[in-house]
């Protein structure tokens, strides 16, 4: 693990100084030296300056992920455990998904006004269906033979969802829990693309006006690092939720 990690390592070095090289004998206005966007990027934290947009943006995409997710988990659960109700609903689902966020923002700015709300709203439609897709077919896809187990048992129907299909499908909706949380912050971004003052879509759009790339490749540093920081963040939730079940499996 030590040795991928250290390889890992060396291949951003050798990333970081073919960037430099590159980038001296262009223009900073077409690509920025590294050693220029990390001077921008730390004057634009110690001063404060992108700190307020940077909490914006985190906000909006924890509560557009949380809202999101939710209601993914909740009807993929719904939709997973009653055939009937998922054979209605999908063809709405996927036409819902069909259609570019980008082209619905617009709308969503219009109803919601340019605040945070049509921000989160459009972030969770964006995490909603990854989690819904995994979970139905996580719920789906559960082992035959311990269903029938369950039957045997007499176990009820929500009894076998809570102790066998949800248990067993969590490395399922885990995943598309991991997935959500990535697209979260392009949701986010592109609601403050469209309409916003604040935030670092807003700051993206603001360094384009201002002919400012460095700054634009710091703000693009930042939305790499918030969204690599969720992503650890539910690994470790994941690892956590699956411990009982791997302990198991080494048994």
């Amino acid at each position: 693990m030590r040795s991928y990690r250290l390889y890992s390592f060396l291949l951003f070095l050798c990333l970081i100084i073919g960037w430099e090289f590159v980038a001296s004998s262009m223009s900073e206005l077409v690509l920025p030296a590294p050693s220029v966007v990390l001077v921008v990027l730390w004057e634009g934290l110690t001063t404060g300056y992108l700190l307020p947009h940077i909490y914006r943006t985190t906000l909006e995409v924890c509560l557009g992920l949380f809202f999101g997710t939710a209601l993914g988990l909740l009807t993929g659960i719904l939709m997973g455990e009653v055939d009937f109700l998922r054979r209605i609903l999908l063809p709405y689902v996927i036409a819902s998904q069909a259609v570019p966020k980008l082209a619905l923002a617009p709308l969503f700015i219009l109803w919601f006004g340019f605040g945070m709300t049509s921000k989160v709203v459009i972030t969770a439609l964006i995490c909603f269906f990854p989690l819904l897709e995994n979970t139905i077919t996580s719920i789906q896809q559960t082992d035959s033979n311990k269903k029938e187990l369950f039957r045997v048992l007499d176990a009820t129907r929500w009894q076998t969802l809570i102790h066998l299909k949800i248990p067993a499908g969590l490395p399922g909706i885990m995943a598309g829990f991991r997935v959500a949380v990535v697209l979260a912050i392009v949701g986010a971004v592109v609601g403050e693309f469209i309409g916003g003052s604040e935030g670092l879509g807003a700051m993206i759009v603001a360094s384009q006006g201002m002919m400012d790339t460095p700054l634009m490749f710091a703000v693009l540093i930042l939305l790499t690092a918030l969204g690599m920081i969720l992503y650890e963040f539910v690994n470790i939730i994941e690892k956590w939720f699956l411990r009982p079940y791997t302990k198991e499996k080494k048994r």
